[in-house]
């Protein structure tokens, strides 16, 4: 039997006890992912190699120089990227799902990472900055699909699902259209259109590490406001929102969190469909909370992901993408067959 507060709202304790498990469970995978590998690394040695690069000692290491190289330079970065990425997408999400009130939003589905995507070939093309290009072309996909959901002073959900899956169709194809002529990089294009975190490094961590805070901290400033605008428009109205001016802040933190991810990893689907939803079931709806949790469940969920990529098929190393729309079509399915089940 849950206690409520004076507002409505049930106590913080619950939500905070499933954020730290979260954040346990995290950092529980986080010291196994570094484990696993074609070379593995025992976890017990896993904490004093840190160590010896936080503090260093004059001990000898009972470890090797190529240990060093695997855990510092190839499985760390790759780990607090997956981490990244996963949360900035889970929050994405969020945001998208509350703002248009419709739980099969994400940046995915309403073809928000194609046109990032698009944005990051035409810079890689090009010789530009691939996030800032994906930023800019992502925010534009984002603007476009919310305007041509708007029906009247009202923003569809049947709409915008139509309008995010014609727009990203289209960001797609013309995605494929610069492949095809430019023919020297399509191999590199199409591996990283596919989704993975291969071959990354420091510096792809901390390009991404900028744009998430930034983000992140954009949009969890408006959690109350989010939560408002969740009721519907009119409540907001009614309770002083500055309406407009939320929804466009809101919509950048969220391209800017989109942006972040598929700058460094392309297309990854489904993690800001996934998450929140199930997040929510067990935190419920108060933004406040469910920001955080949403973004610590994005992050363990794709490391997860990653995880299984680089070792289920090893030494062969399947794009992550692949693993998680394995996992969120189904889980899309779900949901379209229960919202047309429910009654209108």
């Amino acid at each position: 039997m849950s206690t409520r507060s004076p507002n409505g709202m049930g106590r913080p304790l619950r939500p905070l006890c499933l954020i730290a498990a979260l954040g346990a469970a995290l950092l529980a995978a986080m010291g196994l992912a570094l484990t696993i590998g074609p070379a593995k690394l025992p976890l017990g040695q896993v904490p004093g190699m840190i160590a010896s690069r936080l503090f260093p000692f004059e001990a000898a290491p009972s470890w090797t120089g190529a240990d060093e190289l695997i855990l510092f330079e190839i499985r760390l970065p790759r780990i607090i990227l997956a981490v990244l990425v996963g949360g900035a997408l889970a929050t994405a999400g969020t945001v998208f799902q509350g703002l248009f009130r419709n739980p099969m939003a994400d940046p995915y589905v309403i073809g928000i990472s194609a046109g990032a995507a698009l944005g990051a070939t035409i810079a890689h093309i090009c010789h530009l900055s691939v996030p800032l290009m994906a930023f800019t072309w992502g925010l534009g996909t984002t603007l476009l699909v919310y305007q041509l959901a708007r029906v009247g002073s009202k923003t569809a959900g049947t709409v915008l699902l139509l309008a995010g899956i014609v727009v990203g169709a289209f960001m797609s194809a013309i995605n494929s259209f610069l492949m095809v002529m430019n023919r020297e990089e399509i191999s590199q294009i199409t591996i990283w259109l596919m989704g993975g975190l291969s071959s990354r490094s420091w510096s792809h961590v901390h390009g991404a590490l900028i744009y998430f805070l930034l983000g992140f901290g954009l949009v969890a400033f408006f959690a109350r406001d989010l939560n408002v605008m969740s009721l519907g428009e009119d409540r907001a109205y009614e309770l002083g929102i500055e309406l407009e001016q939320v929804q466009r802040i809101l919509v950048a933190g969220a391209s800017l969190l989109t942006a972040a991810a598929v700058s460094v990893s392309g297309i990854i689907g489904f993690v800001g469909l996934i998450v929140p939803h199930t997040v929510r079931l067990f935190i419920g709806p108060d933004h406040r909370w469910l920001l955080p949790a949403s973004c610590l469940g994005g992050g363990l969920f794709l490391l997860i992901a990653d995880t299984l990529a680089r070792t289920l098929l090893d030494p062969m190393e399947l794009p992550v993408g692949i693993i998680t729309s394995m996992a969120g079509a189904p889980f899309f399915l779900h949901l379209l067959l229960k919202k047309k089940q429910s009654p209108m």
